[in-house]
């Protein structure tokens, strides 16, 4: 049995083996497989099972399922520890990868994505509680921005690798999936037995949490939801479909990104820090709502693909921001809601992701425009909802309408 280490004495542990360095080791891990099933999914689903728009739309409406069924977190955490939950799901989303091109029909691949979803959306849903117990609020937002960095760093070596090697070497999707879903799985096996389980200074509530104090926090995290599925659903999706895109392409333009989110996410965090939430949200919100009127363009005026590239790399900037609403929980919430709320959070997030892929896939084989001229439109909204962050949130100030509880008098 793993032993117990209380926070407040993880300091004296070898550095390797603190909690941080836990943190940055999971971030690392997860994406490598995910990225990979993700760089490749759209032209083996194409090549391997002629997906068009319809299958596409339901393949993503399966695999957010389990994010809308991650209340069941709460549940789990009956018999089963965080870290544990953490690193079991990583192994669960390595194997699922790892076996994705054993499946090349339309119901294997669902079967397959799904499984794969459990464990990416189980472990996304505690590890954001992880990191928010983890990490002093005075450093969370820069500590959170180096560890998207580092998630892109191991990304950014996988898919140079792929870059170098797909046609090189002649690869085959179940050797890539294969290595990709394998590292996560080994990198979560070797953390689940070198690492204690260490314990926060507040235990967490193992009941349903909804507050009324926290809802302008849910209405962000679904409309942050319903946008970002029309982003992963469809934007690289058009890369591939109208402008023919082949592997080492998507995944070349994948690198681009993944070497400016190291470059700038640690640079949001600093600015999260120093400007607040409200400030970055507004910025992040602003922005989408220009790229993605931008895409519905490149549908519309035929701007063409550099154009179309050049917006996938600035949305996925953008979408870095979004560690803001994290910490904007941080500093309203009760210690002891962090857990229960992030899977509340995680499945009002994956409301609109049940339905919507489905719903706007349809509405693609008709008019591509009108699916990201929506998307700018759910960004607007958000924008709007931003306003209402009040400057330094705290609990009992959680939007502009409410004002902080004043100490009392001496």
């Amino acid at each position: 049995m793993a032993r117990i280490v209380p926070l407040s004495e993880a300091h004296h542990l070898p550095l390797w083996r603190q909690p941080r360095s836990l943190l940055f080791l999971m971030a690392m891990a997860m994406p490598v497989a995910f990225n990979v099933w993700s760089a490749l999914l759209n032209n083996f689903v194409i090549e391997a099972a002629d997906f068009h728009g319809e299958d596409i739309g339901l393949l993503h409406t399966v695999r957010e399922i389990p994010g809308f069924l991650a209340i069941g977190v709460i549940l789990v955490l009956w018999v089963v520890r965080e870290q544990k939950l953490a690193l079991f799901s990583l192994m669960l989303l390595g194997i699922a990868t790892g076996v994705t091109a054993w499946f090349p029909t339309l119901g294997g691949i669902l079967i397959i994505t799904l499984l794969s979803s459990i464990g990416f959306h189980y472990y996304e849903t505690v590890n954001q509680s992880l990191q928010l117990q983890w990490i002093e609020k005075e450093r969370a937002p820069q500590t959170i921005g180096w560890l998207l960095a580092a998630g892109s760093g191991a990304t950014l070596v996988a898919y140079g690798l792929l870059v170098l090697t797909w046609k090189t070497f002649d690869l085959s999707y179940n050797f890539v999936y294969m290595i990709g879903g394998g590292f996560t799985f080994i990198v979560a096996l070797i953390a689940l037995f070198a690492y204690p389980q260490f314990e926060a200074p507040h235990p967490q509530n193992k009941s349903f949490v909804l507050r009324r104090r926290y809802g302008l926090y849910y209405a962000l995290q679904f409309m942050a939801g319903a946008r970002r599925q029309i982003f992963v659903v469809f934007a690289g999706f058009m890369m591939v479909e109208r402008f023919g895109f082949e592997v080492h392409e998507v995944t070349g333009l994948f690198l681009i990104n993944l070497v400016a989110n190291m470059i700038i996410a640690p640079q949001i965090g600093r600015l999260v820090h120093r400007w607040g939430e409200r400030r970055a949200l507004l910025i992040e919100y602003a922005g989408l709502v220009i790229v993605f009127s931008l895409y519905g363009g490149v549908y519309w005026f035929g701007w063409g693909v550099v154009l179309a590239s050049a917006l996938y790399v600035v949305d996925h900037m953008f979408f870095a921001m979004s560690l803001a609403l994290k910490t904007y929980f941080q500093k309203i919430a009760d210690p002891k809601d962090i857990a229960p709320t992030a899977a509340v959070a995680f499945t009002i997030n994956h409301i609109a992701a049940v339905f919507l892929p489905v719903l706007l896939g349809l509405l693609w084989m008709s008019s591509p425009m009108w699916v990201f001229l929506l998307a700018a439109g759910m960004a607007g909204t958000s924008f709007c909802l931003a306003l209402l962050i009040p400057r330094h949130p705290e609990p009992g100030h959680e939007t502009v309408f409410t004002r902080p509880i004043a100490a009392p008098a001496e």
